[in-house]
């Protein structure tokens, strides 16, 4: 049996892609800047996934602290500079503190 480290915390979040800009949005994110994955790993984000249906682009990642994930990235130049590269691609711009995270409601062990 496969052991699976203990998850202490989980975000998810949407973003709405401008329907113009998903090409692009698909292209930034295959290659996202090694600085900024170097960022999201010294923020102790791990797990991180985006999934993209339409418009609506839907992320999820697992952290220890997700306040010491939010401190960390406000932190980052690298990580200011990713989100201002992202914003064209956005629908509606996001607040500085970044996506609000969504509430879960449900989990399976």
């Amino acid at each position: 049996m496969i052991e699976r480290p203990r998850v202490s915390e989980r975000a998810a979040f949407v973003l709405d892609i401008r329907s113009d800009k998903i090409a692009d949005y698909v292209e930034a994110h295959a290659e996202v800047w090694p600085e900024m994955l170097a960022a999201l790993k010294a923020a102790g984000i791990r797990n991180y996934s985006i999934f993209l249906e339409g418009t609506r682009a839907f992320g999820y990642f697992e952290a220890d602290d997700l306040e010491e994930v939010s401190s960390s990235l406000a932190a980052s130049e690298s990580s200011a500079r990713w989100q201002r590269a992202m914003a064209e691609f956005l629908s509606e711009p996001l607040p500085p503190s970044g996506p609000q995270t969504m509430r879960e409601i449900f989990r399976l062990e």
